[in-house]
């Protein structure tokens, strides 16, 4: 063996250099393909909520206690049994494991008798801004 010969293994600073600047580069090109893609994954996930799985648990709660939860008694009373009037007769639940939060971290305005939906209940999220009507709401009925 050639004792000349002998070399160090490790990365120098020039190869640590080059692929920082590769995987920035290959960032730069990638990100701003997934801008925009979280936020309407939130709203996907809100109109999800808002149309199908807490209106399906409203329906079971309804089912067994000939009625909706009153606006003060609200979707608590998915979760827990409520101990406002009108008390139900017949709760069953939970409903519901936990009191639905929408994906920005608020709970969702459940009003029955409804305003827009006067036999029902009208059940929305106020969207990324966290205002009523500030043109982000997710709601369950037409505009």
């Amino acid at each position: 063996m050639n004792k000349n010969f002998m070399y160090k293994s490790g990365f120098t600073l020039i190869e640590l250099m080059l692929v920082i600047v590769i995987i920035a580069t290959l960032a730069a090109v990638v990100m701003p393909r997934f801008t925009g893609k979280a936020e309407i994954a939130r709203i996907t996930a809100a109109k999800a909520e808002i149309l199908s799985n807490i209106p399906l648990a409203l329906d079971l709660y309804e089912l067994d206690n000939g009625s909706f939860p009153s606006t003060e008694q609200g979707i608590s009373a998915l979760v827990k049994k409520p101990n406002i009037a009108p008390l139900p007769k017949n709760w069953s639940g939970p409903y519901l494991k936990k009191k639905p939060i929408d994906p920005w971290g608020t709970p969702y305005t459940y009003i029955s008798p409804g305003v827009h939906n006067k036999n029902d209940y009208d059940l929305y999220s106020m969207g990324k801004d966290g205002v009523e009507g500030g043109g982000d709401d997710i709601t369950n009925w037409e505009e």
